[in-house]
């Protein structure tokens, strides 16, 4: 059994009301009431592995209390969306949640109050579960608790976006900005275009460490995901309430595509079909060229991204695309001519409105990283604010919604200690205290403004994290602590208490070494998470470029 001050992350109130105990065991029955019964399975069958109790249906208890010896769900509609109450008392177990995912969200909290076992895939033979006699009431701050997994970078598996799925649903995370193409790699199938994953999804080296390093992994990377991969990845996420946002990268971070179908590209001044998929890190100068048929095939790829993944969201990148090709491309200063634009960064402007308007056609809304802000932001459009707070506080001023993940603060890439063990070290030293003391909303927006911040994200990219066990080193535990702050009310940063997250943080390794995952000890590395000799990018202040 957990005790009550060992939560994460932390719940609004926690009400204790004895020093009693709810012992389940082999007659525990579990019962679901109308409109929450998807939780109801989710956590039978989650208990039922961990506990080796049957948990069998049960009928439902008289109102306002659960059937003697049962855990019950309970929809309650004065609660808010997403929000839960749970009271364990005289041998019973009630969850009240305002909709499925409040009801999800409390069987969550009701595993962690089981203790770290109740986090196993199998019966240990541990033949005693007790539950504290307890009430408490939670909701989510946030809307959008969200990350950022990069999987164009350095694959992911299908199995390991399911089990970040599963470790992102333990900790009340809801929205999996899924990033499926960059210079590096092309993840996604597009049956229109079968050569971007043919030629797109691999490259025929990958650097090792960052891109100053002289070391190379010399063997083809990559992989993708089939449709039905997609729907599948889908699915679960949204059987545990989690959205999954897709973003195919334009106009920028597109080197993959244009390898794949050369004609992408700024062929007047280039020769496109000798490009490959990227095989190093950083921003790659080829970039989309700004005509008819590039607004097509990416309309033709949005098409059948649509049919798969049913956010209102999508993202489109719009970061870090350099103007040096459409500086010289005839084709491209045509355009600019054509249209009445100032320069290229209102080319940029024009291409992301287009999609932001043929989005909104169907029902959907673009988002994208804040550069979509220089040249005039399209109506219709959301900003993922990453290089700080300035996007941010633009975009929600000028009555745009925001995602705050500035690059400073949830960047998981980034160094997690300045020693030299720190494996790869890149970017800004940003430990678990940086992360807990992460606001997203900046104190000088009004509440109105305030408003348009419709959440947060933390980033994983992953240029260099070669294997899941790196994602989990870089990921942990510094992804509890967002959590937390995505989820709860806390106090301003200079006054949250560090300490008591600390403490908390002890109990809640159990779980994550229950869950196999690979994360950072508060003592540093393990030897064998170190990378001796793997050039990173150590920086004291100065921003790094991703």
């Amino acid at each position: 059994m957990t005790s009550l001050t060992e939560l994460i992350p932390a719940p609004l109130s926690v009400q204790p009301y004895s020093e009693q105990v709810f012992v389940l065991d082999e007659d525990t029955t579990l019962t679901a009431g109308p409109g929450v019964g998807s939780a109801e399975r989710w956590l039978r069958t989650t208990l039922q592995a961990a506990t080796g109790l049957p948990l069998r249906q049960g009928e439902p208890g008289p109102p306002g209390r659960a059937a003697l010896n049962s855990i019950e769900l309970r929809h309650d509609h004065t609660l808010p969306p997403g929000s839960y109450r749970i009271t364990v008392r005289d041998h019973r177990a009630l969850i009240k949640s305002g909709d499925e995912a409040g009801a999800f969200h409390g069987a969550q909290t009701l595993r962690q109050l089981l203790g770290p076992d109740a986090f196993r895939r199998a019966h240990l033979g541990r033949t005693e579960w007790e539950l504290p006699e307890v009430e408490i009431q939670d909701a989510p701050r946030f809307r959008w608790r969200g990350l950022m997994l990069d999987v164009a970078r350095h694959f992911l598996p299908k199995d390991q976006v399911l089990r970040y799925l599963d470790l992102m649903a333990a900790h009340k995370l809801n929205v999996l900005h899924f990033h499926l193409t960059d210079d590096q790699g092309w993840r996604v199938e597009i049956k229109k275009y079968p050569r971007l994953t043919e030629a797109g999804s691999w490259r025929a080296r990958t650097k090792f460490g960052h891109r100053a390093s002289e070391l190379w992994e010399e063997k083809p990377h990559g992989g993708h995901y089939t449709q039905d991969d997609i729907r599948e990845i889908v699915a679960y996420a949204a059987e545990r309430h989690i959205t999954v946002v897709p973003e195919i990268d334009v106009p920028g971070h597109s080197q993959a595509a244009i390898a794949a179908y050369p004609e992408l590209g700024n062929t007047d001044i280039i020769d496109t079909t000798s490009l490959t998929v990227w095989d190093n890190w950083g921003i790659s100068a080829n970039v989309l060229a700004p005509t008819d048929n590039t607004l097509r095939f990416y309309e033709g790829v949005f098409e059948e991204l649509l049919d798969l993944f049913p956010s209102e969201f999508i993202h489109v990148g719009g970061d870090e695309c350099p103007k040096d090709q459409w500086r010289q491309s005839p084709t491209a200063q045509a355009r600019i001519r054509e249209l009445g634009l100032a320069d290229e960064d209102e080319l940029q402007a024009w291409f992301i409105a287009h999609f932001d308007e043929w989005l909104s056609e169907r029902g959907r809304r673009l988002i994208g990283w804040d550069e979509i802000l220089e040249g005039g932001l399209a109506k219709g459009a959301a900003v993922s604010s990453w290089r700080g707070y300035a996007g941010g506080i633009a975009a929600a001023r000028s009555g745009h919604d925001v995602v705050m993940c500035p690059e400073q603060y949830v960047y998981l890439d980034h160094r997690q200690a300045a020693g030299e063990e720190e494996p790869v070290p890149i970017g800004y030293v940003r430990t678990l205290e940086d992360v807990y003391r992460f606001e997203p909303v900046p104190a000088d927006l009004t509440p109105q403004e305030a408003a348009h911040v419709i959440g947060t994200q933390a980033n994983v990219w992953t240029e260099v994290m070669e294997n899941p066990a790196r994602v989990d080193y870089q990921a942990f535990p510094r992804l509890s602590a967002f959590a937390e702050v995505a989820w709860s009310r806390l106090p301003a940063p200079d006054q949250r208490d560090f300490a008591d997250f600390e403490r908390r943080m002890t109990a809640h390794y159990a779980r994550l070494d229950a869950l196999g995952v690979s994360y950072r000890p508060p003592a540093g590395p393990h030897p064998w998470q170190r990378r001796p000799g793997v050039l990173g990018r150590p920086l004291d202040g100065a921003p790094p470029n991703r």
